[in-house]
């Protein structure tokens, strides 16, 4: 069994390097508020995993909450997001 907890492990540090590199290089705002988005939502399911794993149930407080953080801060950011400068060719501002 710890072969799988292990490997769950690896596999969400590596989904969250690859979620880091796009959150850095994203070429607008709206890739870099997915990647942030992705990197709650990862950091929920390390924190669930590590839960099931350790058989600790202290912590469901603390993925309830970071998960309604997560969502409200991304409605927010999304409802309140000014364009970016950048517009599209063709695209009128």
């Amino acid at each position: 069994m710890n072969v799988i907890w292990g490997t769950a492990g690896v596999l969400m540090g590596v989904a969250a390097v690859i979620t880091m590199y796009r959150l850095l290089a994203g070429p607008s705002t709206l890739d870099r508020l997915v990647a942030l988005d992705t990197l709650a939502a990862m950091t929920v399911g390390g924190i669930g995993i590590w839960a099931a794993a350790s058989r600790d149930t202290t912590v469901t407080y603390g993925l309830a909450a970071l998960s309604l953080v997560g969502f409200i801060g991304t409605v927010s950011v999304a409802r309140f997001r000014v364009p970016d400068d950048s517009a599209a060719p063709g695209r009128r501002p």
